[in-house]
């Protein structure tokens, strides 16, 4: 097991599940009943729908489930777990599918998972869920289309969504909002695309469309949107039913569209957001993770990006270079830090930040894994990280490399 280029962290175990190593956008973490950690994973892609991987001791991980999608035309690139329930997100490829929605399942019993409902947003302008967030056992925020919802432009087709949960058997939609010109009725006009036309020349993610919703039970009236092109949004969700917006922030354009998360630091009165890369070799660089001023929540000011190694050597490596996700400070088993940051940058690894303070960031540790056999690319593609209440890091890799089990050496 070779280590690639590692500072201040330890590499305790890797796992490349099953030779089913393409990792997504879900990284959730279960305490069972019986005392055993269970973190469950999204996969990237077909066949497989998700992985639960025991990881009580972190140094030997085990699956100890593998679970199949429906076809090879969709897939399970988000989900989240609270308590014993495992919600999933299902996106499919192919307009009007019906297996476009959200799933939850009963993982009591985590060998074996229960489907308890599927909640459709299939329709001819929808493909699905891409991202969900499920922190507090009542409500789902995602990203999805919807069958009454069409957009003006195909590519805006995701909005954001509030489903309530309270009673899993019977899930129901409690609000939505989208990015007003978006949708094909409205009186406002759409948004100027980031960038002209053709797609295949696309810098950014060209599209007016949300990615995550955050929305933390501390301060249940607030919700944090990443909108792609459209940057980063706080909404006032006190009444579910009729979002608001506080404020907006975005850098695009002259920077490269594709805002991807958007996390707040309360206690500080800050706010992270990340640019997700979507092309490789540099194509769409540089894509950044900004630190916002968020004192005053109706004036966004950015003060600082965090760092990332240097351009020339990354850029070369291939596959994607440049910001992705960030571990979310999400309740439950998880590690939780206003000064520490732990993010993924696809070629450049696991990155972990000192933003004490806010106005110089500092590297503190990375980890960057060789290039997994059987990926794409030649280099690692670190799509996804989690880290639980003892400062276990666990990331997956985009198309082949698995789970790799990390701890902070600092």
């Amino acid at each position: 097991m070779s280590n690639g280029l590692i500072k201040n962290m330890k590499l305790l175990a890797h796992n490349t599940l099953n030779g089913f190593g393409g990792v997504g956008e879900g990284m959730s973490m279960q305490v069972a009943k019986d005392g055993r950690r269970i973190l469950w994973i999204a996969h990237e892609g077909p066949p497989k729908n998700f992985s639960g991987v025991d990881v009580t001791d972190p140094r030997n991980p085990k699956v100890i489930c593998q679970t199949e999608l429906k076809h090879g035309n969709m897939r399970s690139n988000s989900l989240e777990v609270c308590g014993d329930i495992l919600a999933v997100a299902y996106q499919v490829y192919q307009l009007g599918l019906p297996e476009a929605g959200v799933e939850l399942f009963d993982i009591s019993q985590p060998e074996s998972p229960r489907s308890i409902n599927f909640y459709s947003t299939a329709g001819p302008h929808s493909r699905g869920v891409h991202c969900l967030w499920f922190v507090d056992g009542e409500y789902i925020h995602m990203a999805s289309g919807a069958p009454d919802f069409t957009p003006k432009h195909p590519r805006d087709d995701q909005i954001y969504q509030i489903i309530d949960v309270r009673n899993p058997t019977k899930m129901t939609e409690a609000g939505r909002w989208w990015m007003p010109g978006t949708k094909k009725e409205d009186d406002e006009p759409m948004p100027d695309r980031i960038i002209p036309e053709p797609l295949e020349n696309l810098r950014g993610g060209d599209a007016f469309r949300l990615h995550n919703a955050n929305v933390y039970p501390s301060h249940p009236n607030r919700a944090y949107l990443g909108y792609i092109d459209g940057g980063a949004f706080i909404l006032d969700i006190e009444d579910k039913s009729n979002p608001k917006i506080v404020s907006h922030w975005s850098p695009h354009n002259p920077y490269p569209g594709f805002t991807h998360t958007v996390m707040p630091l309360f206690d500080r009165g800050l706010i992270i957001v990340s640019d997700e890369c979507i092309k490789d070799d540099g194509a769409d660089w540089p894509k950044l993770t900004w630190i916002l001023d968020a004192r005053n929540e109706q004036n966004l000011v950015p003060i600082s990006t965090l760092p990332l190694p240097p351009v020339e050597e990354y850029i070369q490596k291939g596959g994607r270079f440049g910001s992705h996700n960030v571990h979310e400070n999400r309740p439950g088993p998880s590690f939780h830090s206003e000064e520490i940051i732990i993010g993924c940058f696809f070629n450049a690894g696991i990155r972990v930040y000192d933003i004490k303070n806010p106005y110089q960031p500092e590297t503190i540790a990375y980890f960057v894994p060789e290039g997994p056999e059987n990926s794409r690319v030649p280099a690692i593609q670190m799509n996804e990280v989690y880290a639980d209440e003892n400062g276990i890091i666990y990331a997956g890799d985009r198309w082949s490399g698995g789970l790799y089990i990390l701890e902070l050496d600092i």
